[in-house]
Order: C-alpha cells, then structure tokens, then sequence
C-alpha cells in the first residue's frame, strides 16, 4: 500500500521558496492560418500575407459569410499517432501540437520535472464540430449510436488534459473558458501558479477550431461577421473606415511559462519576462464592450502598475483590434484614456488579426508569441487593409508594412464577449 502512494520527489531544479518568483518565456508553439511552425508564422506576419480565404471545413453555400482563417497545412499526424488522431477533436489536436513545438522550443525535460509542471489551455467554444456531428447521429440513427467518445472530445478543458497526458506534465491542470480573452486569462493563472511556487513551469495559451456551421451561422446572425465574401485577403481590416466584421480564423499559441530560478539552474534560453497582468470585468453587455472602455482601461492600468511601468515607458501595443465597427472606436479610446491622447499618438500599435483574422479563444495566445517574436527582433508586424483613416480611430497603426522600432515591452490586450478583459505586459529580458 505504501508502494502505491509513495510520491514522486520534487524536482531539484525547483526548490520550493516563500518569495514571488520572476515569470520568463522560454519556449513557444504556434498552428495558425499563416503557418503552423514559428519561422513560417512570423515571416508571413512580418509580410502581412493574409491567411484568409473561402471556407473549405463545411458547405458555405447558404451563409452570408463564406470566408475565414483555416489552418490548411496541418496534419495531425506530424504531432501524434494515427489513432490518437482519430480520438481527438480539431481544437486538441491543435492544442497538443502547438505545446509540443512549444516544449521542444524551450528544450524542457519534463522527464525531469513533470509533477511541477502544469497546463492551462484556453479555449472560447471547445468541441463544437464533433457536438454537430453526433447531434446529427442522434437524429438519424438514435442514441444508441452516440460516440463514446463525444463528451471527451467536446468539453473545452479536455485541450489542456489532453496535453498534460501527451507531456507527461503532472502539475495544475485546468481549461480556461473567457470568450476571445480564454488564453489571456490562462496565461495569467498560470504564471500566478509559478509566482506562488505550486508550479516551476506552465505549458499555457489558446487553441480554437470553431469553423463549423452551427458557430458560423451564430456569429451571422448578430451580424459580427465580415461579408466580403468576394475579396477575402482584404476581409480583416482593423481601425479601418470601411471594417465590416471580424474574420473567424482557427489555430492555437502556446508558450511555456518558466520561473526564473528554474529557468537559470538549467541554462534555458530566456526570450523576454511577463511582468505585468491585468484583468478586469466591463458587467456591460453580453456582446459589445462598454463604449466608455472603462473595463478595458481598468485592465490595462493594472498591467502598467504590476509592470511598474508609466504610460511613458510603453513601446508597443498589441491591440485586441478585430475589425469590428465598435470594437476598435471603443479600444482606441481606451488607449487614449489610459496613456493620454499625446503619448496615446506616439505608440505604434498593430493588430494581428489584420492578417490571420480573429482566433477567438486562442487569439490571446497567439498575439502573445507575435508580440514575443517583436521584441526579440525589434520588427513590428502591420495591420494590413488599412486604406481608410477613421476619424474615431486616429493612432499609429503601423499600417500596411512592417516597421523596425526600438521595442523594450509590449502591451497585448484581449477583450471578450461577456465583458472579460485580460492585457499582458512582456518585457525585454534582463537578468
């Protein structure tokens, strides 16, 4: 009996301290629309080639919007074995991928340390493509030829199980569910596990694979979507005038979080340190942010302040950015009430989803590795499309072309439905 309940010894390379520790990035994973490797992704950011076009993944026919980001260059093989594959819905798969380049990236043995190190995926809507499927078999077929594998491949947090079991990581282990703002929430739990000690290192971030009928048509119907259905590439147009709608797009961001002394004592490269994050609620609206951006600021100051950063001292911002009317009136003037309309000018900001459109819950995740990549090359990718200034929307974009910039930290905000708001803070790694 005592055989069977003999623990495992912690990991000598993470004693166990009372003080806060320091939250470094040292490995990260990417399955995007523009590529599903770090090299491909970044290079197509920095060239602002769109990664949107015609939906393939279901018969678009009869919807009003017929366009995303599919992510057409993964095969599931690659990541794992064929029957693991077929256990597994689109959205973990992606998952486990992108943490496995993320734990490859960081050179991690979680032979070594595996019951101190844990797993927070975020994810907005989980399994909904095997939820049609089976709904469908139950109508034709009745219940009896239900899957047994429909409740595991369906709920959200079965992304970050099923990565812990890929891993062997042994550590907290949970889902996060916060709309398009799930993979900032989990990167913020999971680096307040290493800040307290219950964890030496976090494998965290988003995955989302939500181009199914059922999800596309939901978003037509509040009108959300963009509908230029005959020109995709120029679809996502954040902070433009002439924006119609965001771009639904797939894929997942996963970086590995690392204490600081754990990531010394093993000699790890260290690509920047979080030192700020924010959170806040808008208790506004179940779709659209409050228009006086007091939620988002909130969030954002909390940020600037864990960073024992001034409004000054910020070099970038990574805007949430979706392309959608409101949205991008409401976060540029959160910006402007946050660091003031003078300094507000002077900061270039970019969004992401100009390019590889909105990854609803692994947006956060995915934005936070671009965001990696910036500070490590001083290169700010562009918000493509934008043609047409918007007088509500008056910042430096960075428009259309990248930009080498002096970038020593870099704000990335998430706004979801339901008023969550989650805003990130990396910074330029001294020890």
């Amino acid at each position: 009996m005592s055989g069977e309940l003999e623990s495992r010894s912690p990991s000598p390379l993470a004693p166990r301290t009372h003080r806060m520790e320091r939250v470094v990035i040292t490995g990260m994973g990417v399955i995007s629309p523009i590529g599903s490797d770090l090299a491909s992704f970044w290079k197509n950011l920095l060239a602002g080639q769109s990664g949107i076009g015609p939906i393939t993944l279901f018969d678009a026919a009869r919807y009003s919007t017929r366009i995303a980001g599919e992510v057409r260059d993964f095969d599931p093989e690659q990541h794992m074995d064929k029957r693991e594959a077929r256990r597994l819905e689109r959205f973990i798969q992606f998952a486990v991928a992108a943490s496995k380049q993320a734990v490859e990236d960081a050179d991690l043995e979680l032979a070594q340390c595996g019951d101190e190190v844990g797993v927070i995926i975020g994810s907005g809507i989980g399994g909904i493509s095997i939820w049609e499927r089976e709904h469908l078999k139950l109508h034709q077929s009745g219940p009896d030829r239900i899957s047994p594998f429909l409740v595991p491949m369906m709920i959200g947090d079965m992304a970050s199980g099923q990565v812990s079991i890929s891993l062997g990581a042994r550590g907290p282990n949970t889902g996060m569910i916060a709309a398009c703002a799930s993979a900032g929430f989990a990167v913020q739990m999971a680096a307040h596990y290493i800040r307290t000690g219950v964890a030496c290192a976090m494998v965290t971030g988003g995955t989302e694979a939500a181009i199914a009928g059922t999800a596309v048509a939901g978003f037509c119907s509040i009108k959300a979507l963009s509908r230029r259905n005959d020109d995709p590439t120029h679809a996502s147009r954040p902070f433009d005038q002439d924006r119609d709608g965001f771009v639904m797009s797939e894929g997942a961001g996963v970086v590995v979080l690392e204490s600081l002394s754990h990531a010394v004592a093993r000699n790890a490269r260290i690509y920047c340190e979080l030192v700020g994050e924010g959170a806040s609620g808008d208790a506004y609206h179940i779709t659209a942010m409050d228009p006086a951006g007091n939620g988002a600021i909130r969030a954002m100051q909390q940020a600037l302040r864990q960073a024992k950063l001034t409004p000054d001292e910020v070099t970038h911002i990574n805007a949430h950015g979706t392309s959608t009317e409101l949205n991008d009136k409401t976060e540029t003037l959160a910006i402007k009430r946050t660091f003031g309309e003078e300094r507000a000018r002077q900061i270039p900001i970019t969004s992401n989803k100009s390019v590889f459109g909105h990854l609803l819950g692994a947006a956060g995740g995915v934005e936070l590795i671009a965001s990696t990549l910036t500070l490590r090359d001083q290169l700010i990718p562009p918000t493509i499309n934008y043609t047409t200034p918007d007088a509500a929307c008056d910042l430096d974009y960075v428009p259309n072309v990248a930009r080498p910039a002096t970038v020593d930290n870099v704000l990335s905000n998430s706004f979801g439905f339901g008023g969550h708001n989650a805003c990130l803070i990396v910074q330029r790694f001294e020890s």
